[in-house]
């Protein structure tokens, strides 16, 4: 998909021209995994609804519903046949089975903070649905984290362009959250990948 096509310009004319599925569709669809930024999708619909263009509430409402039922697709992608297809692409990159199902458990161990906090990292919101299906977690367990983490994302979200954009332009808060999506995500992989760097360190230099 095109940069031109997911301009900030042309979500605005979509979100004109159709309105509140526009929004509910957008959300739904980059939580399936297709290249759409839900959440400048969002940022333009709570903008709107501080220009009095589109009602606060509903906007909310498009923003939550659509991100738990795209969330919902893809636990279940991921649950009917994600195991198969991450071994077959991680054996590209030497990964073993066995590996994989160690990842698996420890993804298990952390799925509520994971589903959850994934909302609010770049990337993860995409990932974080698929990999609890792969890692079957129970799908109650999961529905509970990926709605109450919906609404805290939705509400930020939509809230912050809500009042924000009578300070600053649609642009400025789009590239400002964009940034700060980006530098939590570095942060989160650096977390994950400097203990388990040092953890083989330590059993090479044991060795």
């Amino acid at each position: 998909m095109s940069p031109e096509l997911i301009s900030i310009e042309n979500i605005q004319k979509i979100a004109h021209e159709y309105g509140y599925w526009a929004i509910f569709c957008g959300i739904l669809l980059e939580n399936l995994g297709i290249p759409i930024p839900g959440e400048t999708v969002t940022l333009v619909g709570g903008f709107l609804a501080g220009s009095k263009e589109l009602n606060y509430w509903l906007v909310l409402a498009d923003a939550v519903v659509g991100a738990v039922i795209g969330g919902i697709c893809g636990y279940w992608i991921g649950r009917l046949g994600g195991w198969s297809l991450l071994v077959k692409v991680s054996s590209l990159f030497r990964i073993s089975e066995q590996r994989l199902i160690q990842i698996k458990a420890q993804f298990s161990e952390n799925a509520a903070k994971a589903i959850f906090f994934g909302r609010f990292f770049a990337l993860l919101r995409i990932f974080a649905a698929p990999l609890a299906g792969i890692a079957e977690v129970p799908f109650g367990k999961f529905f509970l984290y990926n709605l109450v983490g919906a609404i805290a994302w939705g509400g930020v979200m939509v809230t912050l362009a809500y009042f924000a954009g009578s300070i600053v332009s649609l642009e400025q808060l789009v590239a400002w959250v964009g940034q700060f999506a980006i530098a939590a995500l570095l942060i989160l992989v650096a977390i994950i990948v400097i203990p388990l760097w040092l953890e083989s360190r330590k059993k090479e230099v044991g060795e």
